[in-house]
């Protein structure tokens, strides 16, 4: 099951847990409300015949899907991706990780601009909002293995903060204004 806290201020290596002292956890539905984002439990042994994620690629429309796999031996210019992951950005689609292997940290800001840190391991889908504040990372280990699903053809291109005047930003604030209600 996912985990989420508040983060700390500190500026050592990313890939830490960055907890509070003391630590500060958030509920899903807390994570929701302050966020957007939603969550999705899967089964990473039988996902791909038990018709759960079918059902959710199918009831939002997600119709590309590709995996990544985040690690010194598989992704060329490791260092330099994942300073590039980290960066704050955000994207005009929603971003769908859905974790089969490893572990990593994806981290969004809330209604109050604060780093909450979301741990994903296998079986952890998370839909991040279009819009929003955010970054990745691995962790300590080094390793996340995830399939990424997207709405007709994949959008790659994060714009960096600021992009406040960006249609898809205005949107998402404007959501964070009203509240996010029940989860889909």
């Amino acid at each position: 099951m996912v985990k989420a806290w508040y983060m700390d201020n500190e500026n050592t290596d990313q890939r830490l847990e960055h907890h509070r002292n003391p630590p500060e956890f958030i509920s899903l539905e807390d994570l929701y409300k302050k966020t957007g984002i939603e969550y999705f439990k899967l089964n990473v042994d039988t996902f791909k015949t038990d018709g759960v994620l079918d059902k959710i690629k199918k009831e939002r429309g997600y119709s590309y899907e590709d995996q990544i796999t985040v690690s010194k031996e598989c992704l060329p210019n490791y260092e330099e991706k994942l300073k590039a992951f980290y960066k704050e950005h955000l994207h005009t689609d929603e971003e769908i990780r859905f974790a089969v292997e490893g572990s990593g940290y994806f981290d969004i800001r809330d209604d109050s601009d604060q780093w909450i840190r979301i741990l994903v391991t296998p079986g952890d889908m998370i839909i991040i909002p279009s819009g929003s504040y955010h970054r990745f990372t691995v962790d300590t280990n080094n390793y996340l293995k995830a399939y990424r699903y997207f709405v007709g053809e994949p959008v790659w291109l994060p714009y960096n903060r600021p992009a406040d005047d960006m249609d898809c930003r205005k949107e998402y604030v404007d959501k964070l204004k009203k509240g996010f209600s029940v989860a889909a």
